[in-house]
């Protein structure tokens, strides 16, 4: 059994989700959002550091996996994502957790199909293949298609 723990990285609102992997059947742990609503970027850092560090400490996931910076068109924006990835990156390797890192596109072709689909078309996959309820958070049905994304790639090397 394998347990992973799926990140969507964001410096205001991160979402994780978290499922377990036994032969070739999906299992939900649990998902959520973390929330970093202060001013200033330090302080959002150390909320999303401490965030996913405890979650990891409480559910002992094997894997991480985390969506990988893209290109934004603001300057501003994606170094922002790129700092708050860093800080979620760094709670996984604080236990020792290998990193993988999957584009956007990717997890979106992986669970939909079509790797433009849209938020509410990831976010429906995820409740079909994990047989939840709708009523998720988009960062965390985001984060939960990571960690899908992780344990279909993962199936083929």
């Amino acid at each position: 059994m394998s347990i992973i723990i799926g990140i969507d990285p964001g410096s205001r609102i991160t979402g994780y989700g978290i499922i377990s992997k036994i032969g070739n059947k999906l299992n939900y742990i649990i998902s959520g959002c973390i929330y970093a609503n202060m001013n200033d970027l330090s302080s959002r850092l150390k909320v999303i550091y401490f965030g996913i560090y405890d979650i990891i400490s409480k559910y002992t996931p094997d894997r991480f996996a985390i969506e990988r910076v893209f290109m934004a068109k603001n300057v501003d924006s994606a170094l922002k994502l790129g700092q708050a990835r860093g800080a979620a990156i760094v709670a996984a390797v604080s236990h020792n957790l290998p990193v993988f890192e999957y584009a956007a596109r990717q997890v979106k072709q992986t669970v939909t199909g079509m790797g433009n689909a849209e938020k509410k078309q990831v976010k429906y996959m995820v409740c079909n293949l994990l047989k939840i309820s709708t009523n998720l958070k988009a960062d965390a049905a985001d984060a939960l298609a990571i960690a899908i994304t992780h344990c279909h790639i993962t199936e083929h090397i």
